[in-house]
């Protein structure tokens, strides 16, 4: 279906389909969007695939520099960036690349930034329910890049801050500080 869509596509902006760098468009293009949005066929539990477990650790637990790609939903442009997600644990913790595959289900949709981050950070706070969650996503736009306001160096920074990190400021600056640190 969506082979037949790119074709018409295609002659609709005055291509021709059947020109040799183009013959196979239409399948690649298919492939590319199962791909791009493979994030609606998968669900939280099976993200965390059990990777939940108990433990008495009581410290923020933060992966920084997540790299996302997501196509956003008003142009099917591609957003890309880099997610920092931090929980502080109430008895539970997970996998930390479990971490990661949930930033990757919920950017593999068509989405907006704003949305993609709230659902990380709700994700975390159903799945575990820890004593805070904080999600902080940086990502360059594509649509605001390549067309409308045309701005190559602009980037937009989203938060979603739960629990301790919306309550203490003290925790709040804790995550900042160490999604900002180059340790080695």
């Amino acid at each position: 279906m969506i082979e037949r869509l790119v074709r018409d596509l295609l002659k609709e902006i005055g291509e021709d389909p059947d020109r040799e760098g183009l013959v196979k468009t239409p399948e690649r293009v298919e492939r590319m969007f199962a791909f791009l949005t493979s994030g609606y066929g998968k669900q939280v539990d099976d993200v965390l695939n059990k990777a939940v477990f108990q433990d008495n650790y009581d410290e923020i637990v933060v992966v920084k520099d997540i790299d996302f790609f997501s196509l956003c939903e008003h142009h099917l442009l591609p957003f890309f960036g880099k997610c920092h997600v931090g929980y502080l644990p109430d008895g539970k913790i997970v996998g930390l690349s479990k971490l990661v595959r949930l930033v990757e289900m919920y950017s593999r949709r068509l989405q907006v930034q704003e949305r993609l981050t709230s659902q990380i950070a709700n994700a975390l706070l159903e799945a575990l329910r820890p004593r805070g969650v904080a999600v902080v996503m940086e990502a360059q736009h594509l649509c605001m890049m390549m067309r409308g306001v045309e701005k190559q160096n602009s980037k937009a920074v989203t938060s979603s801050m739960h629990g301790i990190f919306r309550e203490r400021i003290e925790s709040r600056n804790e995550f900042m500080q160490l999604i900002r640190s180059h340790a080695t």
